[in-house]
């Protein structure tokens, strides 16, 4: 388990109602959805990918997430993103979420996303934009 002086970005997240099931707690897809959410928020913010109009587009062809400690609804959280592996198309994202304060994450994951044009869907090398993002934010 990595502490949150392991990563190197961080954005702020609060639970959704619609998060938690029927046993009382955040369930496990919604993790997925924060981890989205935190890569796509740091890649936007440092103007590597135009969601809109951009010619690459990221496909998630791995994930895993290791569940700690129970988070719930209603609960301030912080999501933590760092690189572990930057290839010719492709990444690795590890992440974690924190409860608001909590030296140890809650849960910790990980997403690959292959580079791909967005018309062909082929793997395309990745744009230096995207390198420099991603180089600041490297482990």
């Amino acid at each position: 388990m990595s502490g949150r002086g392991d990563y190197k970005h961080f954005l702020p997240l609060q639970t959704r109602w619609a998060d938690n099931d029927i046993y009382g707690h955040v369930n496990n897809v919604a993790y997925y959805g924060y981890f989205d959410t935190i890569v796509n928020e740091y890649l936007i913010s440092a103007n590597a990918l135009d969601i809109h109009n951009g010619d690459v587009i990221g496909l998630v062809i791995e994930t895993g997430c290791k569940y700690f400690a129970p988070l719930e609804f209603p609960q301030k959280l912080e999501g933590a993103l760092r690189v572990a592996h930057i290839g010719n198309s492709s990444v690795r994202y590890e992440l974690a979420i924190f409860k608001l304060g909590d030296t140890a994450p809650a849960a910790e994951g990980h997403f690959v996303h292959v580079y791909v044009d967005r018309t062909s869907r082929r793997p395309v090398p990745l744009p230096d934009e995207f390198r420099i993002a991603l180089n600041a934010i490297r482990a």
